[in-house]
């Protein structure tokens, strides 16, 4: 038996009055979602545990089948794992994002915060504002460490962990209540706005109409993790297919492979067919069991509060990824089982994350049911199943 995850980052969200008050997955053309959805199990799952942020990190842990509140100790440790950034055990990571603010001249306090991606920057256009970060920012307290796209990484010797906002939640606001309390991390915040913000690299953007990603915004503090190994607690040999840095993270910390592929860059346009032709030659050609594909599209648009783009990211999903995983494994002769499901709901009304249940569909290729049901957020509810402890999911897909 061959085991497949497609997550579609984000892809739960609410009802919506210009889609006649459906979803995005309700509204979204999703052909092979549906037929799969009417041979399979769906339902709804709480990937968010009571009491916990909702985050990717948080809900990916659950979704492999780790219990958030055993396993989370922050998640920018996570992410540090997969960029290889050595960390004592007394080290506090952070997760350091390059974002937009406004540029008006006035306290940096009073900015607001107007893209947390600054327009999906570039990884190589990155390195090239970090590395002046790192010239005037780093001292042996505080080390900064490339990461993906605006996703990176500070190292803070023998810190704390502090209370930090993620700023895809301060969106379109003020930021000074939001800025750290400690006075260092909030200093170089400031510091990094009269670095960036007329950085040659920022004043070519801006002239190809790119947002300048002129801050730094730290949020994500934790220590460093300790994950048990995937093989060892479910007897599957994994493969994690992902353009982010936390998914790719969690992935070590559980000693699962890491498969990199080309053109995968956590965006709308990303290589839909290279993940799942990744996914199929890990499973058919080099004895894995299990592969997760990670696609970030629908967190990223949701955020961006662009409902077109938001549904796009879900056909892409769809008819890019899932029929050609399907049509792969029909043809292997291979068992095997299908999941498909968000992390967390990302909806386009508050473009930031939510703790709602998701929706699930779970396929077996030996155990075709026959449903009358598609795959959305209200027929999942309806079917009248749900896993309390999301956590416990994976353990219906390994039944």
């Amino acid at each position: 038996m061959k085991y497949v995850l497609v997550l579609g980052d984000g892809m739960a969200d609410e009802p919506i009055a210009e889609l006649g008050n459906r979803t995005p997955l309700e509204y979204a053309v999703t052909p092979n979602m549906d037929k799969l959805a009417a041979k399979s199990m769906i339902g709804m799952a709480q990937t968010i545990p009571e009491g916990m942020k909702p985050g990717s990190d948080t809900a990916n842990l659950a979704v492999l089948g780790y219990n958030p509140q055993k396993y989370y100790t922050g998640r920018s440790p996570l992410e540090a794992l997969s960029i290889g950034v050595p960390m004592e055990d007394t080290d506090i990571a952070i997760r350091c994002n390059i974002v937009t603010v406004s540029e008006e001249d006035m306290p940096y306090e009073e900015h607001t915060i107007i893209d947390h991606s600054s327009s999906e920057i570039s990884t190589e256009d990155a390195a090239v504002l970090l590395k002046a970060v790192q010239e005037q920012l780093e001292d042996d307290v505080y080390k900064f460490w490339l990461g993906t796209s605006y996703r990176h990484c500070t190292i803070w010797k023998e810190g704390q962990v502090v209370e930090l906002t993620p700023p895809h939640d301060v969106l379109g606001q003020v930021i000074g209540q939001y800025l750290p309390e400690d006075e260092k991390l909030r200093e170089m915040m400031k510091k990094s706005y009269a670095i960036l913000n007329h950085h040659p690299l920022n004043e070519e953007r801006a002239k190809k109409g790119l947002h300048k990603a002129n801050s730094l915004w730290f949020w994500g503090a934790g220590t460093k993790p300790t994950l048990d190994s995937f093989e060892g607690r479910f007897g599957k040999k994994g493969v994690m297919i992902s353009a982010v840095d936390l998914l790719k993270g969690i992935a070590v910390g559980a000693e699962m492979t890491n498969i990199e592929v080309e053109g995968a860059d956590g965006t709308l346009e990303t290589n839909y067919e290279g993940k799942a032709d990744a996914a199929m030659k890990a499973l058919l050609e080099d004895g894995y069991d299990f592969a997760y594909i990670h696609v970030e599209a629908p967190d990223e648009m949701g955020h961006q509060g662009s409902v077109e783009r938001k549904i796009k990211a879900i056909e892409n999903i769809d008819t890019r990824i899932i029929s050609r995983v399907l049509e792969r494994m029909d043809a292997s002769g291979e068992d095997y089982r299908v999941i498909v499901l968000p992390d967390h709901p990302t909806p386009i009304r508050t473009r930031t994350h939510s703790s709602e249940p998701v929706p699930y569909m779970l396929y077996d290729s030996t155990k075709q049911l026959n449903k009358d049901w598609l795959y959305n957020e209200k027929e999942a509810k309806a079917s009248g199943n749900f896993v309390e402890n999301g956590y416990e999911l994976v353990n219906q897909l390994f039944a």
